[in-house]
């Protein structure tokens, strides 16, 4: 009988060798598992972040712009008046500006 229980013995081993591998196999599936679901989970907290950041991005960028529109419309208007008002103080002064050459141009003359 003492073959046999050393068959069984060896047989009790391979079983407990094939469950052993069947435990590890599991466990290794289950990390892989988790693995894959935490980098999911990475990706989409990425994702939000990143849209996050976008919409700041944007809203800081329509800020600077709308203020930069402003003043580059008060500066227009600044221009405009500016060139208003050389516009008037020359069509004022030409004539007597003409005058004067004359005057001189004449007088040069004699």
């Amino acid at each position: 009988m003492d073959p046999f229980k050393g068959q069984g013995g060896i047989q009790m081993l391979l079983t407990a060798e094939q469950e052993a591998q069947h435990i590890v196999s599991m466990a290794r599936n289950l990390r892989t598992q988790r693995l894959k679901q935490a980098k999911e989970e990475a990706e989409k907290e990425a994702a939000q972040y990143r849209s996050h950041m976008e919409d700041e991005y944007q809203k800081s960028i329509s800020e600077t712009t709308g203020s930069s529109g402003s003043n580059v419309k008060r500066l227009e208007e600044d221009t405009e008046a500016k060139i208003n008002h050389l516009k008037t103080s020359t069509s004022k002064v030409s004539s007597e500006v003409v005058d004067m050459l004359l005057k001189k141009r004449t007088g040069n003359n004699k």
